[in-house]
């Protein structure tokens, strides 16, 4: 049997932080509201602020809270950004990126990518301290810049594509941060 190869900084990756606890994978989730009939998606203009210098736009979601579940998450961060209310059952598992430096510049994160095709309520800028606008934006003509996980994720969902990718990990066929005006 031939030796599997691990990827270059593996042991950084995997480095004890104390005694014997090792650094675990972040996770964030993601949303990507599909209204169907209408053929559009709900989308957030971010505002600039530490991690990220422009203002840009991507999809509701957020960081997942210790202890909490993935769709309850992905239902709540929905509900805090944008008004709209969804069971997390209803939630639909659609893509899954696995991001090699977090927002903040240090450790890696999975982001888990929900699709919602039902719904609850208004679209609506529930967070306008942090967001410039909420809005509902075309399939086919999505804003831009866009964060490039929000990017890669609408963009294999809606042409049917892989349910993983990575960012980061690999040499990139395209520079992402020209996605963000970096």
């Amino acid at each position: 049997m031939t030796p599997i190869a691990l990827p270059e900084n593996t042991d950084r990756l995997l480095r004890p932080l104390g005694d014997n606890t090792m650094e675990s994978l972040r996770q964030a989730v993601a949303v990507i509201v599909h209204d169907q009939p209408r053929d559009r998606i709900a989308t957030i203009h971010y505002a600039a602020n530490s991690w990220s210098a422009t203002p840009a736009w991507t999809i509701p979601g957020g960081k997942v809270e210790v202890g909490e579940r993935l769709d309850g998450a992905a239902a709540r961060e929905l509900r805090e950004e944008t008004g709209l209310i969804v069971d997390p059952e209803h939630l639909r598992l659609v893509h899954t990126i696995q991001v090699r430096v977090g927002w903040d510049g240090k450790s890696p994160f999975l982001l888990s990518v929900f699709l919602a095709t039902t719904w609850r309520g208004e679209l609506t800028n529930a967070e306008p301290d942090k967001h410039l606008a909420v809005t509902w934006s075309p399939s086919d003509a999505r804003p831009l810049p866009m964060f490039p996980t929000s990017h890669a994720a609408l963009t294999l969902y809606l042409h049917g594509g892989r349910g993983f990718s990575t960012h980061g990990w690999d040499e990139e066929p395209f520079d992402p941060r020209t996605l963000v005006g970096v």
